[in-house]
């Protein structure tokens, strides 16, 4: 299954850490969302969108390649960090997936470090992480939908 990776990853680079330990193991093309706003994505099987989640949603560099550039009909997941878990933070790019009739495989999120906003103020929070076992847990993810 040819998989592209279509992410965002600055402040920590946590999302970035994930989707490397997945690339160290399966052979992913990772494409940066803002360096390659306009990657051709037809030739893919199987197309993940990942991200920090700013504001309780995906990065906007993110929604708007898929957005513009997300082929219909295709397998998609999504892969994201966050400062803390909460529900939803994947519904506005599920939309855009459904939208496109795509076959969603799944979500894998982590906790990731992160100073975004007023975090900043209080040093951060989910300081350490991702860990292994959550980069060990985006691996077993990303394997269960591969297969």
């Amino acid at each position: 299954m040819k998989t592209a990776i279509i992410y965002y990853s600055r402040h920590h680079g946590n999302t970035k850490q994930l989707l490397d330990a997945i690339a160290a193991q399966y052979p992913v093309t990772l494409i940066d969302a803002v360096e390659n706003p306009h990657a051709d994505l037809e030739g893919y099987d199987c197309i993940g969108l990942a991200s920090g989640i700013y504001y309780s949603k995906f990065h906007k560099s993110v929604t708007a390649l898929a957005e513009e550039k997300l082929p219909s009909m295709k397998k998609v997941f999504f892969l994201y960090t966050c400062g803390s878990k909460r529900d939803g933070y994947t519904a506005a790019v599920t939309r855009l997936a459904d939208l496109k009739g795509c076959d969603i495989l799944g979500e894998y999120g982590a906790l990731g470090y992160d100073t975004y906003g007023p975090f900043k103020l209080i040093g951060g929070i989910a300081k350490g992480h991702p860990d292994q076992s959550e980069l060990e847990g985006a691996v077993r993810f990303y394997e269960s939908i591969a297969k």
